[in-house]
């Protein structure tokens, strides 16, 4: 099978070179038969990435050994399931999956087009045939995943895959931020086809729409899944250190997110036209950056892939060709890009659009500077030097509030112009809300919390009331027509209105995602060192050590403690922190034990175990973690409403009927 999947990658590549061929004569030469050309290639490198794909899942199926990638990255004593993700868990087979990935993408590209845009699609072949070519070339030449090992150097059994990644969540979080960041290559291709064919309108971002916030959902999943895969595995006690990587699919999720914004002004007033083609390049950039980050080497991380310096000079070299191909495009464009309709007034919902863009953008630029400050420090100076999560919360988590205010304000916004008037009647209660959630928690708590968390509390007070207010007004409109309940009212409201309402859902998401980090402001975590019968207390909670017995397990060693947890003297669970030593890698691993509850999580990790029987326990009390998770999960129900199927509208419908629609993206 390693023969079959390495002449299907070789032929994968020769036949996106034709393909890339084929689409730049059908472009230049108007010739809709090249076209043809182009896209079967498309849909023929989509098959022979498929067939390699499918071998190497049963090389790790079968523990073929021979195959050098299967020898580092799996091992007999594994799972089956921990065995095929191990495709994504190396440097080789995650390039293939997102070589796959693309190839999918554009084979739904080629498919849902076959009859429409048929002088942008050339281009948009073109595009991905060449970010597909790329990646082929990485796998049949610099990382090859089968590649095969020296008949006097194969072993019985593999190296295993790193045990921080043998994880349920790790199973799903890299192809959830896989989906993501190739997705984003589909709105870029037919941006770029704009540029091409000066066909600047609104077709290109309309077609994609759909599948930008396809791409953006599954990257807002994949985010949230590698917060909750740190957080049970990592065993610190939190779920965002502002790692490297972490920021890595970090930042295009920003960039995507402002460019989902900003695009709707296009939409309905044919405004930012240039603005959004940058974004979307900007979050594609992004996306192959994120990628260049994690495996060039040139930051430090748990969870980065350490490569070879001419791989990273590979992969750099490949960002900035295609980003200036891109900017180059659009220079050339810039005079047809200009927007015939300006701002008309501050109080306005473009306003709020453009200015929330400013703060993603200020985000984007914090968290781009802390990443790489360690490697520009190092070129300057020689010596590494970190921006840790101080910096981040700070500089990010005052812009962060700021977001909040506008996710609250925007949407009930009208376009062109709102007056005065209408703003005070429409923001009176919820500010009211706002202002006494503000004055509880500091009733409550004082100013000990901290700025940040007090005002969290009131914006998110205040933004839900809005979205309360919101969703009450529709349907008590609704509920006055004969015989529509309010149950009917608000399936009606969500399938017909599906944009603005599940966007609500998504900024309430967020919202309580917010809440969720606010309570970090009231953690505790202790340190101690408890022989048999002993306990140590934290808030509410008193932890008993009962006793502490080997791990039997065949491929790793170690211990668990058994720990009874009370509250106010009431028994709630037994908790069981393990120790881990994997034989054949070589690693430890402290495995957490949490017991969670809505209103927080006490954390407890295993750190240490005496030869007196005696053990060190270092013990978190998190409140309203799972706020965060919480929201996590409203926020994706929210793109699943947006994202549902429904009837196009009419571009040019009057505003009247489409703004309830389109508000809420």
């Amino acid at each position: 099978m390693g023969e079959i999947g390495l002449y299907s990658l070789r032929l994968g590549l020769l036949l996106s070179l034709i393909g890339m061929g084929a689409g730049i004569f059908a472009g230049v030469a108007h010739r809709p038969d090249w076209t043809r050309v182009a896209e079967r290639s498309v849909l023929l490198v989509f098959g022979a990435t498929s067939v390699a794909m499918l071998a190497l899942f049963w090389a790790l199926a079968t523990n073929d050994f021979s195959l050098s990638y299967v020898a580092a990255h799996s091992a007999r004593t594994m799972a089956l399931h921990y065995r095929l993700g191990a495709l994504w868990g190396g440097q080789a087979g995650s390039l293939l999956l997102w070589a796959w990935m693309l190839t999918a993408y554009g084979g739904l590209a080629v498919f849902s087009n076959r009859e429409t845009n048929r002088t942008l699609m050339p281009w948009v072949c073109v595009v991905m045939l060449a970010n597909v070519a790329f990646f082929l070339v990485l796998v049949n030449f610099e990382s090859v995943p089968f590649e095969h090992v020296a008949h006097d150097n194969r072993l019985s059994d593999g190296n295993g895959l790193n045990p921080l990644l043998q994880h349920p969540v790790m199973l799903i979080h890299p192809v959830m931020l896989y989906t993501g960041f190739t997705g984003f290559a589909l709105p870029f291709a037919f941006a770029f086809a704009a540029l091409v064919t000066g066909e600047l309108g609104t077709t290109w971002f309309r077609t994609t729409r759909r599948w930008t916030l396809f791409a953006w959902t599954f990257l807002s999943i994949g985010v949230m899944l590698g917060g909750r895969w740190a957080y049970e595995v990592l065993g610190w006690g939190g779920y965002w250190a502002w790692d490297p990587v972490e920021n890595a699919s970090l930042m295009p999720w920003i960039a995507g997110t402002a460019y989902i914004h900003s695009v709707m002004i296009q939409e309905k007033r044919d405004m930012l036209r240039t603005w959004n083609i940058v974004l979307i390049g900007l979050t594609y950039g992004l996306c192959l950056f994120g990628t260049f980050l994690t495996r060039s080497g040139i930051v430090q991380s748990v969870h980065a892939f350490a490569n070879s310096d001419s791989f990273g000079r590979i992969f750099a070299s490949y960002v900035i060709v295609m980003l200036l191909v891109f900017i180059a495009a659009l220079v050339w464009r810039l005079p047809k890009l200009r927007s015939p309709n300006k701002l008309e007034s501050i109080l306005s919902r473009e306003a709020s659009f453009i200015i929330n863009n400013w703060i993603f953008m200020a985000i984007l630029f914090v968290v781009f500077v802390g990443t790489l400050f360690p490697v520009f420090t190092e070129a300057i100076s020689g010596v590494r030097r970190i921006l840790g999560p101080p910096y981040f919360n700070t500089f990010a988590g005052l812009l962060a509030l700021m977001l909040l205010v506008l996710t609250g304000v925007g949407p009930l916004i009208a376009w062109r112009k709102a007056s005065v008037t209408s703003l005070l009647r429409q923001f009176r209660f919820p500010a009211s809300v706002g202002i006494i959630v503000t004055i509880g928690m500091i009733s409550l708590f004082g100013f000990e919390p901290g700025y940040w968390a007090i005002a969290c509390w009131g914006l998110a007070g205040f933004v839900l009331t809005t979205i309360t207010q919101e969703y009450t007004l529709a349907i008590r409109a609704r509920m006055k027509r004969p015989n529509e309940s309010f149950v009917t009212a608000l399936r009606t409201l969500l399938s017909r209105n599906q944009r603005r309402y599940g966007g609500y859902i998504v900024h309430a998401g967020f919202v309580i995602l917010m809440l969720g980090i606010s309570g970090a402001a009231f953690n505790e975590e202790q340190l101690n060192n408890v022989r048999p019968g002993d306990s140590a207390t934290i808030r509410d909670f008193r932890i008993e050590y009962l006793t502490a017995k080997a791990i039997p397990a065949q491929h790793y060693g170690g211990a668990r403690a058994r720990l009874a947890l009370y509250k106010h003297d009431e028994p709630l669970a037994i908790m069981t922190p393990e120790k881990r030593m994997y034989w054949l890698e070589q690693q430890p691993s402290s495995i957490p034990s949490i017991y969670s509850s809505w209103r927080e999580d006490v954390y407890v990790i295993l750190t240490n175990l005496e030869a007196d029987g005696s053990a060190t326990l270092k013990i978190y009390h998190n409140p309203l973690v799972n706020f965060g998770w919480a929201g996590g999960g409203i926020f994706v129900l929210g793109c699943l409403i947006v994202l549902w199927p429904h009837p196009e509208r009419e571009y040019g419908q009057s505003e009247s009927n489409t703004t309830s629609d389109e508000a809420g993206e």
